[in-house]
């Protein structure tokens, strides 16, 4: 009899917290450099959701790449980020992009792309990928796809 309890509390534990939808991915943006050095620029952006469900989990950035000036330069690689259960939140995306990846490619000119970019003061910086949501062995990946011009201070 215990054991018909103790699996009928838990039943209703499990299918009383699911998940009814999936967290809805808002944006990105604040998309900035925050350091540049002679060895790597430091770039940063935040990705904003909502989470509908009484329930939180986990959102990976495994999956996501830089292009700067549509030659990508860069993986974005951090710590799986806890979702707050029924709540709006951010993650901060932070990319290291190292120098010699710009000067050792020519791929569609793009030292020539970078030196009119410095010239002009901007740059285009594309965040492209997939972040990876889980919460109880449920899966579900979100398309980010978000370019911006940043203006560049010396």
């Amino acid at each position: 009899m215990k054991n018909i309890l103790y699996f009928s509390l838990l039943f209703l534990l499990i299918f009383g917290c699911s998940v009814q939808k999936e967290p809805v991915f808002v944006k990105v943006d604040n998309v900035k450099v925050v350091s540049f050095a002679a060895d790597t620029i430091k770039l940063k952006a935040i990705a904003f959701f909502e989470n509908p469900n009484e329930v939180g989990g986990k959102i990976s950035t495994d999956d996501l790449a830089v292009f700067v000036n549509d030659t990508e330069v860069a993986q974005i690689f951090s710590e799986d980020f806890k979702v707050p259960a029924r709540d709006n939140f951010s993650i901060p995306l932070i990319a290291h992009i190292p120098t010699k990846n710009f000067l050792n490619s020519n791929k569609n000119g793009m030292l020539e792309g970078l030196i009119n970019s410095f010239i002009s003061k901007k740059i285009s910086v594309r965040i492209k990928g997939n972040l990876e949501y889980v919460v109880f062995g449920f899966k579900r990946d979100f398309l980010v796809d978000k370019t911006e011009e940043i203006k560049i201070k010396f």
